[in-house]
């Protein structure tokens, strides 16, 4: 009998990694919703998780790398470097809240034009998404797809925007409005001196940016079925 019991345990052991992703997520205990993915297949699910991230991905790049995509969505607008903010205050004080404000928005579109370049670099790291990573997005929190989308773009993200915003600031001659600013502040008494990298600024604050117009698009799909556009993102997530 005990002989029986235990190759019953090693049959069920063996099997376990077949069981279907439905029946994996039946056995979560922090599941948002447990009617997700019922009734599909592994494919179906992962196909329609894929989706998602597609139509989220697809719109948030086309919003933000438009014209005045980052300059005019509070959202993601890039300010003045944080760590001169102090140097943005008082040059706004001395009157150069014109020369500011020309460089802020010289940021802003260089980041615009680096955003051209993310959709593919996304989509490479949405078709290799597997069975694993759909278990985690469909039962994880309401950005699990977004963090899925981070985790295996970033580096590529980081590596795709850094010459294209650098030859978007060269473009416009950022040094033209970068230059007199802290040339002026630095010539103030008492002042730390500055002069922050602005090729990983912009493009930290581009990718930043991104994610969380990402976010913001998956956050609708879950919680508004309005969102779900075709049969595929309905049948995952309810209609």
């Amino acid at each position: 009998m005990k002989r029986i019991l235990l190759a019953a345990l090693i049959l069920a052991s063996i099997q376990l990694p077949a069981q279907s992703l439905k029946k994996q997520l039946s056995n979560q205990s922090t599941t948002t919703n447990p009617d997700l993915g019922a009734g599909l297949s592994n494919s179906e699910i992962i196909n329609g998780l894929k989706e998602a991230l597609k139509v989220g991905m697809n719109k948030s790049t086309a919003s933000a790398s438009k014209v005045d995509g980052f300059y005019k969505n509070p959202l993601i607008k890039i300010p003045f470097p944080k760590e001169v903010s102090e140097a943005e205050k008082t040059l706004r004080s001395i009157g150069m809240d014109k020369e500011v404000d020309k460089f802020v928005k010289t940021l802003n579109r260089a980041a615009e034009d680096a955003a051209k370049s993310a959709a593919p670099i996304f989509l490479n790291s949405i078709m290799k998404m597997n069975i694993n990573d759909g278990l985690s997005i469909l039962r994880g929190g309401n950005d699990a797809a977004t963090q899925y989308l981070k985790n295996t773009s970033n580096a590529a993200l980081v590596a795709a925007f850094q010459p294209i915003v650098k030859n978007s600031l060269d473009k416009v001659n950022i040094t033209k409005y970068w230059k007199p600013l802290m040339t002026n502040y630095n010539k103030l008494p008492f002042v730390n001196k500055i002069n922050p990298d602005l090729n990983s600024y912009v493009t930290n604050k581009a990718i930043e940016g991104l994610f969380k117009l990402i976010a913001s698009e998956e956050l609708k799909i879950r919680k508004d079925p309005a969102e779900r556009i075709n049969d595929l993102l309905q049948s995952v997530f309810g209609k």
